[in-house]
């Protein structure tokens, strides 16, 4: 006769370890479910906590980590801020476990289609959305700056334009495009000084988003000599660039900073964005919205936006901008 063993006298309990020895540690790329992290003396002064501008004693060691079951379903992105435990050390074929996540200051995210309300993160604490497009070769594409515009707006992150290839295109009808938005907006030329895009940069966490073949990982290069980012080529036939980079990656800037090269993006989904999150960008705008019918989608005949700005309260190009983004979160037709 086979007697199963008891189960024993100690009860289960959900109390789970404080982890009161965790280390902190910044997040600056993931690969298939491994997490690379910086761990130091000071990295609780990297990105993310408001104290950029300090330098680090010395420099922090990289640490490859997995998520702790504990933490369940929660994602890990590039730029977020951990605690770690286990071997810590960085020397090869060791493990950290990561067990917690500290709060956010900010969220880059997207879905994977208009009509997809789940959202995709991105990037995590950046403070700076940079939008890198090509003035030529590739064309620039105003309805994806559109969509990255809402998506800085949806994330509370100050959006700046790049725009590169200027020695093969003036930049002035772009420029006019987006003035009335208040974007700021940097001209890079081929051969050309930097330094302007260093200082915007400097103890900032920037993430750099763009579509193929637009110049982004050129940039990176030049702004991180060791970066050793890919550079691809313009398809002569398509007018498309080809993906190079295939993964977030944070890289620490000579002169202080962070940026963040994210892969090329043919899409990006606003299906998570909402209508207020939009028009919070706009104050003077947002203001006469009090006078809109319920539902209002602030793009028909009923919106009283229109009245609102006939009477002086808010600049005419402003809600001419405002019902271009509408459109664009809303998945109108492309007019690039």
């Amino acid at each position: 006769m086979r007697v199963r063993p008891g189960k024993g006298s100690r009860p289960r309990t959900r109390r789970r370890p404080a982890h009161e020895d965790a280390v902190a540690a910044f997040i600056v790329a993931v690969d298939r479910g491994r997490y690379t992290c910086l761990v130091g003396d000071d990295v609780a002064e990297a990105p993310g906590d408001g104290r950029r501008g300090k330098k680090r004693k010395e420099p922090a060691r990289p640490v490859t980590a997995m998520r702790a079951r504990e933490l369940g379903r929660k994602g890990i992105v590039v730029g977020d801020r951990v605690s770690l435990v286990g071997d810590t050390s960085g020397r090869p074929d060791t493990l950290a476990r990561i067990v917690r996540i500290e709060p956010r200051i900010s969220m880059l995210r997207r879905s994977a289609d208009d009509t997809d309300e789940v959202e995709r993160p991105i990037v995590a604490n950046a403070d700076q959305l940079v939008i890198v497009t090509a003035l030529a070769d590739p064309p620039p594409r105003p309805r994806m700056i559109d969509r990255m515009l809402v998506a800085a707006f949806d994330a509370d992150i100050e959006p700046l334009l790049c725009l590169t290839k200027a020695d093969l295109a003036a930049p002035d009808e772009l420029v006019a495009r987006y003035e009335p938005l208040g974007v700021p907006y940097l001209v890079v030329r081929k051969g050309g000084e930097l330094d302007e895009v260093r200082s915007r940069l400097n103890d900032r966490l920037s993430v750099l988003v763009g579509h193929s073949g637009v110049g982004k990982s050129t940039l990176v290069n030049a702004l991180v000599p060791d970066a050793g980012r890919a550079v691809s080529h313009v398809n002569a036939v398509t007018g498309r660039g080809r993906h190079t980079s295939s993964s977030a990656v944070a890289l620490e800037l000579p002169g202080g900073g962070w940026i963040i090269d994210t892969p090329g993006v043919r899409s990006f989904g606003l299906g998570h964005v909402s209508i207020d999150n939009v028009l919070a960008a706009f104050p003077p705008l947002a203001e006469g919205t009090v006078h809109c019918p319920k539902g209002c989608t602030h793009r028909g005949e009923e919106c009283s936006l229109d009245t609102w700005v006939a009477q002086g309260h808010a600049d005419p190009r402003s809600l001419e901008s405002l019902r271009r983004l509408l459109a664009s979160r809303d998945g109108a037709p492309d007019d690039d």
